[in-house]
């Protein structure tokens, strides 16, 4: 299984976050990625966020979802630079190509699908845009959490509507394309046959509101946002503890309930207004505050060895710093060295202990600078030499 992507070669022409975040996820199933970027006009994203390794386009934001990948450069808006790129598409060869460019830019950059699927009929072909292939209009994904009701349904009931503490549109279109080349890798294996892959995240985002598009379709009923309660179940909420944390406490049935109010400190709660969850939906703000005066004078510890011992979820709300630590995190944390400057990095845990990672006992090579691989990859598939390079370096080709 360790070799089952190990031939995969994949050429993306990526900037910002949902396609790097796409193809790091292929990075880690053991595909050999490579980015594509413009020698003039590399990833912004290289230069956003704090300069830790104090060189230019290497700084943090950049880093931890390109650990793994090789870079070369390719300018796509001169007729040479296309030429090259429909070279490398036969040569490498390429099984996907993916971008995440404005769908105006695919003809006039010789990277749309049927140029690419003449030159390799097997060809997998991903795009991400903000609204699928017919729109040009740019978007972000705040922007795109505005519009798809993810920040109407994110804060405080009497506040103002919040965008999530993670690029939730960014990396739900990366899943959600994942899956989609997932799917025509089969489909390839089963009868040879290539793919093209619109995945918009606008679409993408909105996929995700199955109850709330329903209720407001079907039903004429709208959710709102709701702070740390939930909308169909109580006891749903954080609340504080004796030694100056949270927990967030999930009560999902009636028998649960039933048996919280068995805890010792928690007898009093067991009345029958409360009994059903519609009854504790009713009087949450009133349960809620109930339920704090008990908690505050407990330990976060206290409490989860308390609901634990009944089968109730709970959890402390955790730091990232105590994140890192927890026990659950820490065997499968991912790291990478900087042959160059010795510099180490710590990366999120994957979503499954691949066998490629596990073969690399959870090790990636180093996020690559800007046209790191150039001469590993010209030279090596195409067979330009030193003078060969610097020419085209010159004529701002590569």
């Amino acid at each position: 299984m360790s070799d089952l992507f190990r031939n995969l070669t994949v050429l993306s022409l990526e900037q910002a976050l949902s396609l790097p975040f796409l193809t790091y996820r292929l990075v880690l199933e053991g595909a050999r990625v490579i980015r594509l970027e413009n020698p003039r006009r590399p990833d912004p994203n290289r230069y956003v966020g704090e300069n830790v390794l104090g060189e230019e386009g290497m700084n943090m934001y950049y880093l931890p979802y390109n650990a793994g990948k090789e870079s070369i450069t390719l300018n796509l808006a001169s007729e040479e630079g296309r030429a090259i790129l429909h070279e490398l598409i036969v040569r490498l060869p390429v099984d996907i190509f993916a971008c995440n460019t404005l769908p105006k830019n695919y003809a006039k950059l010789g990277i749309d699908y049927e140029t690419l699927r003449q030159l390799r009929p097997d060809i997998i072909w991903v795009g991400i845009t903000g609204y699928g292939p017919e729109v040009n209009e740019p978007a972000y994904d705040p922007i795109l959490q505005a519009r798809s009701g993810f920040m109407d349904l994110t804060g405080e009931p009497d506040g103002p509507p919040q965008v999530f503490g993670l690029p939730m549109v960014d990396l739900g279109a990366a899943e959600h394309a994942y899956g989609q080349v997932m799917k025509a890798l089969y489909r390839r294996a089963v009868t040879g046959e290539g793919s093209r892959i619109d995945i918009s995240m606008f679409r993408s985002a909105v996929s995700w509101m199955v109850i709330p598009v329903m209720m407001a379709r079907s039903f004429g009923q709208v959710i709102r946002r709701r702070g740390n309660t939930h909308a169909f179940f109580a006891p749903v909420s954080v609340y504080p503890t004796a030694d100056n944390s949270y927990v967030y406490l999930a009560v999902g049935s009636d028998q649960q309930w039933e048996r919280v109010t068995q805890l010792p400190g928690f007898e009093h709660l067991a009345r029958e207004e409360y009994r059903r969850n519609a009854g504790r939906i009713a009087a949450k703000e009133q349960l809620n505050r109930e339920i704090a005066e008990i908690t505050r004078t407990r330990t976060s510890e206290e409490l989860m060895s308390l609901f634990a011992s009944i089968g109730v979820p709970i959890a402390r709300v955790q730091t990232v710093a105590d994140v890192v630590e927890d026990p659950h995190v820490v065997p499968y944390l991912i790291r990478t060295r900087d042959s160059l400057t010795g510099a180490e990095l710590t990366l999120a845990p994957p979503v499954v202990l691949t066998s490629y990672l596990r073969e690399q006992e959870l090790r990636l090579p180093f996020p690559p600078r800007l046209g790191e691989h150039n001469t590993k990859v010209y030279g090596e598939v195409l067979g330009y030499d030193v003078e060969q390079l610097a020419a085209l370096r010159e004529r701002g080709v590569v």
